[in-house]
């Protein structure tokens, strides 16, 4: 039976949901009509709305709740990872697989988080920023993460681009794969229409595309298995290395993603009024998760043990990029009845289609969570996809013909990436950690401790890769003067998301002294 205090907490969590659900005027990640039903959710009788037990394992509840992980982990099996991954192989060899798992770890963490957002309050992130943050801090946010979003974009719709055009023999250039991958989106998302685990099911078939591909890739170069394991295993970081490893974590955490994972979990039909569906729902959302993550993790391997074997200690190793790997690999290892170049092709395309779609997705959730907009779900899909497409092609008509300055824009764009992460990281951890938000399922002393090093740690290191780029980029003073105020405002801001999170601990647990005292 239920304590006291727990079946008070219990009815709290009921009041609020009940609260959430009837602002009927707000945006929603998903319609009720849109949910996934999960057998189960109305058994029990009258007694068991107040359990906080949660109901006995299923295995098919879990094939249920499969799904939203698997679109999670697009985002660590992205062009850019893959480019990241590629690089990390040529350059460090296999020395570098320890980080690659240990930063797999922390994006689980972070995801995991996520969900938990979405889970325990039935909104997302986007959503919870725009109530919980004034309209000035919330607009940055916003302009913040759509731009994260569209430097995101850029390089996804690249890579497929890159791909078509090496499928192509090179007829179709750079912008007209651009102009492909942004009316295939369109015909994807049209699958929506059809339920979310249609979806899904695509997905799944791309993500299946990409183990496939890279698995054969892997085994017609034949990396070393004792090299590989040690590499895994035995963690190793030389001056020569460093710059890679930062690159490795940087990328793992996707600032869109954050606010993506905590959408997608609502698309489960989840009474958020009862404690032990609640639990239920994270735990098979930590198992999918994980399940998804260590897929992501097993491909992700592959790529950098194949450009391992094929260009660590050679003169292409510093020169290797998304647009001339294939070439390499074709040059290195021939052709055969399946030539290694279209294999790779196909695995890059199957990666840029499935995160052009997931950035689409995001983009719906971010647009509609911060700005409350009301617009059909093509109409928000037609204006993020604008926002990221229009600059890709001019990019794509630019760079055309250069390698060298697609590399150097990549970077750039990697910046913008990195620039943005404590814009979604912050909002997320001070929200997880909230009673009056969260309710029994705010995290912990200990798990608020772990998640704050982890957060630091990933700024900390983007940071380095920040500093390290704008040095090597320019000392004029006006360069100089320019990225000084720059930084001054940006850590100015970091330090307000992280200062109204802690005041507003505060804030409520002297609240929730002073009730207890009166009582």
């Amino acid at each position: 039976m239920p304590s006291h205090e727990e079946e008070q907490q219990q009815r709290l969590l009921a009041e609020r949901s009940v609260d959430l659900y009837e602002e009927d005027e707000e945006e929603r990640a998903y319609d009720s009509t849109e949910k996934v039903h999960v057998i189960g959710v109305d058994e029990g009788n009258e007694a068991d709305e107040y359990s906080t037990k949660a109901p006995p394992f299923s295995w098919r509840k879990l094939w249920l709740f499969t799904g939203p992980g698997f679109l999670m982990s697009i985002a660590f099996l992205d062009p850019g990872n893959l480019e990241g991954d590629l690089q990390s192989g040529a350059i460090a060899g296999y020395s570098l697989l320890w980080l690659l798992l240990w930063a797999t770890v922390i994006g689980l963490l972070v995801q995991l988080l996520s969900a938990r957002l979405g889970v325990a309050t039935g909104r997302h992130l986007a959503e919870l920023c725009r109530e919980e943050y004034p309209t000035w801090a919330r607009l940055l946010l916003w302009i913040m993460t759509e731009l994260a979003l569209i430097g995101a974009d850029i390089q996804e719709v690249i890579g497929s681009a890159i791909a078509i055009k090496i499928l192509s023999h090179g007829v179709l250039p750079l912008w007209a794969g651009v102009i492909i991958t942004a009316l295939d989106c369109f015909i994807f998302l049209f699958l929506e229409n059809y339920g979310v685990r249609k979806l899904e099911a695509l997905f799944a078939v791309l993500i299946a595309i990409m183990a496939l591909s890279f698995a054969w890739m892997f085994g017609e170069t034949k990396p070393s298995g004792i090299e590989l394991l040690i590499g895994v295993v035995v963690p190793k970081l030389s001056s020569k290395t460093i710059k890679q490893a930062v690159g490795v974590v940087g990328c793992i955490i996707m600032p869109h993603n954050v606010f993506l994972h905590s959408a997608l979990v609502q698309s489960r039909e989840i009474d958020n009024r009862k404690i032990g569906r609640v639990r239920e729902a994270l735990t098979y959302y930590s198992i999918e998760s994980g399940a998804a993550l260590t897929v992501s993790f097993i491909i992700n391997l592959f790529v950098t043990a194949v450009f391992a074997k094929a260009f660590y200690g050679t003169e292409q190793a510093n020169n290797i990029g998304l647009g001339n790997a294939g070439q390499y690999l074709e040059e290195k290892y021939g052709g055969g009845l399946f030539p290694i170049l279209y294999i790779w092709a196909i695995g890059l395309l199957a990666a840029g289609q499935s995160s052009t779609i997931t950035g689409t997705y995001a983009g719906q959730f971010i647009m509609g969570g911060f700005l409350n907009l009301r617009l059909k779900k093509w109409m928000r899909a037609l204006i993020t996809r604008s926002c990221a497409i229009i600059p890709t092609l001019i990019v794509a008509l630019v760079f055309d013909t250069s390698e060298d300055s697609l590399d150097v824009l990549n970077e750039w764009l990697n910046v913008l990436q990195s620039i943005q992460i404590p814009f979604a990281l912050i909002p997320l951890l001070c929200l997880v950690a909230k009673e009056e938000i969260m309710g029994i399922f705010k995290i912990g002393a200990a798990l608020q401790v772990i998640s704050w090093l982890v957060a630091a740690l990933v700024i900390v290191i983007n940071g380095y890769l920040l500093v390290d780029f704008f040095s090597a980029e320019g000392s004029g003073v006006i360069f100089t003067s320019v990225v000084f105020i720059f930084t001054a405002a940006y850590v100015c801001f970091i330090v307000y998301l992280v200062a109204r999170g802690i005041n507003f601990s505060k804030w409520l647990g002297k609240t929730n002294m002073l009730t207890t005292t009166g009582n």
